[in-house]
């Protein structure tokens, strides 16, 4: 599969994915002219890829998980790491389901202000 057509396909630019190749994340074979040629799991690997910068990890730390994931063996040294990074990960969680609820208590008063409320006066 051809650059584009991987882009397409997992949601994401073709820059990404050329920065995805820069950091070994995405490895991509050249035709002669050059062209990079995925193979058709590449689109699975960029969501995957995505889902874990999405979680907050460094592309450091990406770049090691990923053989993990296609393994199924982790490095002791990464596993302490990957535990404390989903400690992290369950604290934003419990953050953002606190911000959630202030939000939902704002958008209450806005909807039904009381009597000693200076909204809409």
């Amino acid at each position: 599969m051809r650059i584009g057509e991987v882009a397409e396909r997992a949601g994401v630019s073709v820059r990404a994915l050329r920065y995805y190749g820069e950091q070994q994340l995405l490895p991509a074979d050249r035709s002669a002219g050059g062209q990079r040629h995925y193979p058709d799991s590449a689109v699975e690997r960029v969501r995957l890829i995505q889902q874990l910068y999405a979680a907050g990890l460094a592309s450091t730390t990406v770049r090691e998980v990923l053989p993990c994931v296609d393994t199924g063996a982790v490095p002791p040294g990464l596993l302490d790491r990957l535990t404390a990074e989903r400690a992290l990960i369950d604290q934003r969680i419990t953050d953002l389901l606190a911000v959630r609820d202030r939000l939902d208590d704002v958008i209450g008063v806005a909807r039904n202000p009381g009597p000693d409320c200076a909204h809409g006066q």
